[in-house]
């Protein structure tokens, strides 16, 4: 089988072949319904990986502990080679994006156990990097409604407003993950606001839109006289006449950020963000931590938490009401 993925386009480029039957464990995980993303993903990681093999002339077969020590601390400089474009890394990795390399990392080694390949070192070898923790920031909901309803102000183009406005509406009624949104046909939407969802690992689930966003999109797709199955598609660009097209996660965060900034949101907020909210402020009217969980579509409900109980808020609140010398 041909290494398709290893093409390289220039003498810089770190073929994947360095790691044995590589194309092989993609093809695996793509007959497992891994997402293209997924995939993508993964991909990227152990091409991360190749990069420093051949950075450090270090054989696959003779890997060791000793190795993936080096390896680690590769991650952890500014000295790494990314995978995109090929070029020395402009700031440090979070522990957590270490973390998901390293997963993915073993992952592979664990396909080849599986597959009765060889494996230089075990799995079990290869331990995650302690994560740091942050205390995380929700918007209070009032700039999260600012921005919510900025694209109608702020952009020129009227039906681009709307659209834009109602994809940070649903962002914010659901919890869906942005690829989630982009990906969204018109069919998935019910009568009642219920949305069936195809998230990620391939876990279906529904999520809801809110009497309010109902209300804004109706009047969206009353402007479109289109037959086009997603329900937010570009206005302009080079695939215009693209059955397919739809709007592109750089797009939308691009204009988040754009947004945030002409209101002054000192804040960061992104698409992930206003998950973030959504979770933290249904939390914070009470809501059941497992009811959130279904919502976010979450394997594991220590997941959820980390989103629920991270508000001031929701801390003040809970000390207010349980502290046994309240009076």
């Amino acid at each position: 089988m041909k290494n398709k993925v290893s093409k390289t386009k220039n003498k810089q480029d770190t073929p994947l072949l360095l790691l044995p039957q590589i194309d092989d464990f993609l093809l695996y995980l793509k007959t497992n319904n891994y997402s293209p993303e997924t995939i993508y993903n993964y991909e990227r990681d152990l091409e991360m990986f190749s990069h420093f093999l051949h950075e450090t002339h270090i054989d696959f077969k003779k890997l060791n502990k000793q190795a993936i020590l080096h390896y680690k601390a590769y991650l952890m400089s500014i000295d790494r080679i990314t995978p995109k474009k090929h070029q020395k890394a402009e700031h440090k990795l979070a522990s957590y994006s270490i973390n998901r390399i390293l997963s993915s990392l073993r992952s592979y080694l664990k396909y080849l156990i599986d597959m009765d390949y060889k494996t230089p070192i075990s799995p079990e070898n290869i331990r995650l990097v302690k994560t740091e923790r942050k205390h995380p920031h929700v918007a209070e909901l009032e700039e999260v409604t600012k921005l919510i309803e900025s694209p109608s102000m702020l952009e020129k183009n009227k039906k681009v407003g709307l659209r834009n406005r109602v994809m940070l509406e649903v962002l914010f009624s659901t919890g869906m993950r942005i690829s989630e949104l982009l990906n969204l046909n018109k069919s998935q939407i019910d009568n009642t606001g219920r949305i069936f969802i195809m998230g990620k690992g391939k876990k279906e689930r529904f999520v809801y839109l809110t009497p309010r966003v109902q209300k804004i999109l109706k009047e969206y797709l009353e402007t479109r006289n289109d037959t086009l199955p997603h329900l937010f598609i570009p206005y302009s660009g080079r695939n215009i006449k693209n059955k397919n097209r739809k709007i592109s996660t750089n797009y939308l965060q691009g204009k988040i950020k754009k947004y945030r900034e002409f209101l002054g949101i000192n804040i960061p907020i992104s698409a992930h963000s206003l998950r973030h909210a959504f979770a933290t402020y249904l939390a914070e009217q009470g809501a059941n931590p497992a009811a959130i969980q279904i919502l976010l579509g979450h394997e594991s409900l220590e997941t959820t938490t980390r989103y629920v109980q991270t508000s001031d808020r929701y801390a003040e609140k809970i000390h207010h009401k349980f502290h046994p010398l309240k009076e």
